[in-house]
Order: structure tokens, then C-alpha cells, then sequence
């Protein structure tokens, strides 16, 4: 499972011109899923990315997790995460999981993030999206679970 996760002051998504997801201060979280990722993944994604702790504290450090600041998430599904560019010029997607694995897989991270209590909109899976967002910072991390050391 691979992420982009970007500390936003605001975000949104809109699929066929409707707004589905909007957050305000938290994590836009672009998620793409692997074939074969397993529980474990989840795990530490859902883990990894609701502790993260990447707001300032009084001191100006970056020691606060989401969850500690009140913040939101947004998650939009994106196998192009999984494009392999090293041959040619044509991205290859042989990475990515099936649709219907990988929905199951970002559902499952929807759900365990709203468990940790934090609120979650999202955008509309193997949908084209308009993605806006206001970057904080910019802070952004890029989070894969089988690069783990």
C-alpha cells in the first residue's frame, strides 16, 4: 500500500462536478493499494498515518498527531501511485491491485481511521476526480507498506 499524505489547511474532491469529500485542517491522503497487500498493510497505513505526528506544538515542533489537533482526513483512492516509470515512457500498472481488492482494502482504511475517531470524507473510487487543496506548509510525506526497514 502506498500513500502521499499532505498536512492541508483545506481540501476537497468533486467526481462529475459534485462535491463528495471536504476537510479542513488534517491529512489530504492520495492512497493507492498493491497486489497482494495484506492485513498487515492496513494495519500499519491506518496505523502510521493517524499517529503521524506532523503539527506544530507551542514550541513550534512537529509533535502532534492528527487526532491531537482535531483534524480531518480526506482519503482519495489513486492506483497511479502504483505507476512504474523506469522503461520507456508509458507508465505500467502491473503493481496495482484489482479494483475490486483494492476498493475492499480502501474501505477498510476508511473505516479504521473513522474508529480512531477521526472524521473521514473521501472521494468516489475508480471515479476521475477535481482535487483542490491548500497545502500547510507544505508538508508532505510519502508512506509505502512494503518499504517498511
Amino acid at each position: 500500500m502506498r500513500a502521499v499524505v499532505q498536512r492541508v489547511k483545506s481540501a476537497s474532491v468533486k467526481a462529475s462536478g459534485k462535491e463528495t469529500g471536504k476537510i479542513k485542517n488534517g491529512f489530504l491522503v492520495f492512497l493507492g493499494m498493491v497486489k497482494g497487500d495484506r492485513p498487515e498493510d492496513l494495519e500499519y497505513m491506518v496505523n502510521k498515518i493517524t499517529g503521524l505526528r506532523a503539527f506544530e506544538d507551542d514550541s513550534g515542533k512537529m509533535n502532534l498527531s492528527l487526532k491531537e489537533v482535531a483534524g480531518e482526513m480526506l482519503v482519495v483512492s489513486q492506483f497511479t501511485l502504483l505507476g512504474d516509470c523506469r522503461k520507456g515512457r508509458r507508465p505500467s500498472f502491473t503493481a496495482a491491485a484489482e479494483p475490486s481488492a483494492a476498493q475492499g482494502l480502501y474501505n477498510a482504511f476508511i473505516d479504521k481511521a473513522e474508529k480512531r475517531g477521526i472524521k473521514v470524507a473521501t472521494g468516489v473510487f475508480q471515479t476521475m476526480m477535481e482535487v483542490s487543496l491548500v497545502n500547510d506548509g507544505p508538508v508532505t510525506f510519502l508512506l509505502d507498506s512494503k518499504k517498511l526497514f
